[in-house]
């Protein structure tokens, strides 16, 4: 069985007190991290990677081993460095388990990951309501039916994840606003804490993606990169600086809200003309049914019309496209990443809006911005769910996250 000492990790102390916790140094933090999402890596490459000393490196490692969430690979696999066999390190993933929750205005999306965000087990489960209290319920329901799969999921998952939409304050623990759920100032982390017995840490989704893209999957090993999110909403989540931003205020990244018609369509947010009030979902549907007459459309007919030849809803996500277009541009110019991956579950009308999406990118993008990398990476919502899961993670290995 495992010991259950605090070792040299970090992790930040408000969300520890129903978890066991790795206590910390930020050489420890790196050099776990940097195994985390590169290894495995003998020690001289985690040296070369990291800038620390060897002795650093050995004093990190040691106690990681005999916590047993570092392991070294058999001597088959060893490198040879000068002559002397260089044993490859790698993270334990069975060593602990996350949970995520992905919440919709209709369903939670859930999963339970290994230390790794590979997802073990998933489900979903359809909400009769939207009301906080109901939602909490089934949370905990959701949680409690996903860690009854396995013993090991039972006994090793100390935390939960949990990425909403909106006006999140990761800090705290409050949905300040959610337009989705129509939800103000809700404490949720604590509420879910009650309810599932878990360590809690909540995320803006967006950004809960993004740890995940940044760890684990298309923003691995780049300086800078940002996801932009299209459907339901339109949102973007950034890395810069070695860290995803949140702002000083809890939001960052809110390009769905930037202004690009003055006379525009009015948004939710209380503003005109936002990329969101013309580009996401719900938006495109409002201006399609103006231009059929049809009340009932759905996204499934608009998308149909378009590709039949329907030029007024062609028209539609072009305009659309163009919106995006715009808000990508600025993303490049404020921000000048690497690459923007694409996603949510508004790519399912892409190819209807691709070439004004990368026309007016083309056009807006100010110089060498242009060279930035436009990567479409459709993600179900399960990988949104395994970003909460990361969330969960990051609290674990990074200090004061």
């Amino acid at each position: 069985m495992l010991g259950t000492r605090c070792y040299d990790l970090g992790i930040a102390p408000r969300t520890d007190s129903l978890a066991p916790r790795l206590v910390g140094t930020p050489a420890a933090a790196l050099v776990f991290t940097t195994v985390l999402t590169q290894g495995p890596l003998s020690r001289v490459e985690i040296v070369r990677r990291t800038g620390l000393s060897s002795g650093a490196v050995t004093k990190a490692v040691r106690p990681l081993i005999e916590a047993g969430y570092l392991v070294e690979l058999s001597e088959d696999r060893a490198e040879v460095v000068i002559g002397r066999p260089a044993s490859p390190l790698r993270v334990r993933a069975e060593r602990a388990f996350f949970a995520g929750i992905k919440v919709t205005g209709d369903e939670l999306i859930a999963v339970v990951t290994d230390l790794r965000a590979r997802v073990r087990a998933a489900r979903r489960l359809p909400l009769t309501s939207r009301s906080v209290d109901d939602v909490v319920a089934a949370i905990g329901q959701v949680t409690d039916d996903l860690l009854a799969e396995s013993g090991d999921y039972r006994a090793r998952t100390h935390r939960v994840g949990v990425a909403v939409s909106g006006d999140v304050d990761q800090r705290t623990g409050l949905v300040r606003y959610s337009p989705f759920l129509g939800w103000r100032d809700v404490a949720l982390a604590q509420r879910v804490r009650a309810a599932t017995g878990l360590a809690t840490v909540l995320e803006n989704d967006v950004r809960a993606l993004t740890v995940a893209e940044q760890w684990f999957g298309a923003g691995v090993g780049a300086a800078s990169f940002a996801v932009v999110t299209v459907g339901a909403g339109i949102g973007c989540g950034i890395f810069a600086n070695g860290a995803v931003v949140s702002g000083a205020h809890g939001v960052a990244g809110e390009i769905g809200h930037l202004p690009i018609l003055s006379d525009g369509p009015a948004c939710h947010c209380g503003g005109r003309g936002c990329v969101e009030a013309i580009a996401s979902d719900p938006a495109i549907l409002r201006q399609v049914v103006a231009a059929t007459g049809q009340a009932d459309i759905a996204m499934e007919d608009a998308l149909a019309l378009a590709r039949s030849g329907d030029a007024a809803v062609r028209a539609v996500f072009t305009r659309a496209g163009h919106a995006i277009g715009l808000a990508l541009a600025s993303v490049a110019n404020l921000v000048g990443p690497e690459r923007i991956v694409i996603s949510g579950e508004g790519l399912a009308a892409y190819d209807l809006f691709e070439d004004q999406i990368r026309e007016t990118f083309a056009t807006q993008a100010f110089g060498a911005a242009a060279q930035c990398d436009l990567v479409v990476r459709p993600l179900p919502f399960e990988e949104w769910a395994r970003g909460a899961a990361a969330v969960a993670i990051r609290t674990l290995v990074v200090p004061d996250s």
